[in-house]
């Protein structure tokens, strides 16, 4: 059997790690077998370990890649709203309160998807240093890591967690909405 090429390896590692981060926000950390994922990358179960040292190294990475994701799509309001970040700020509410957002939590922020995973990993777990970096970069494009922006993050990925669990429920886009309402002041409070 021929080897694959350095190049070739490595595009394959950062499938699979996309993959993953992907899989583990739809499906929780636990949903995904590591065969599962290799054949959802189109890759044979074997290739894994010559990649990745472990699972949770995997989980690591991929919690990683799930925030690059993230970023990218901040950086993207910001560029469509140069000089406002008031309206970045607000074009980003707008899509996390979507049922687009809270319908596809593969593609979904990793702050909602992978916080019930993480907080169950032991101290000191590889995947919690990717995932505090990522919450603390979260905080600080919304403004900066005060009281009131951790709040608003909070808020965020409480009501998506909970329109999530209760989807195809009236209660689902109510909450949706209530948050919505809640941040649009920017204060946290009721902007009724």
């Amino acid at each position: 059997m021929a080897r694959v090429s350095q190049a070739q390896a490595q595009e394959n590692r950062d499938r699979v790690v996309e993959t993953a981060a992907r899989l583990f926000r739809e499906r929780g950390v636990q949903g995904v077998s590591v065969a599962d994922l290799m054949a959802e990358a189109g890759l044979t179960h074997g290739g894994f370990y010559k990649q990745f040292s472990s699972k949770e190294a995997l989980v690591a990475e991929a919690t990683g890649r799930a925030f690059g994701e993230l970023g990218a799509l901040l950086t993207g309001l910001d560029e469509q709203h140069p000089d406002d970040h008031a309206a970045a700020r607000s074009a980003l509410l707008d899509y996390y309160f979507s049922a687009e957002h809270r319908d596809h939590a593969g593609k979904g922020c990793p702050t909602t998807a992978l916080g019930p995973d993480v907080a169950r990993e032991a101290p000191g777990s590889p995947a919690r240093e990717p995932y505090a970096e990522g919450v603390e970069g979260f905080a600080r494009w919304m403004g900066d890591e005060s009281e009131e922006n951790l709040v608003a993050i909070a808020t965020m990925a409480g009501a998506l967690m909970l329109s999530r669990a209760t989807a195809g429920s009236e209660l689902s886009d109510r909450i949706l909405a209530a948050a919505r309402r809640s941040l649009s002041s920017g204060d946290g409070r009721s902007a009724d």
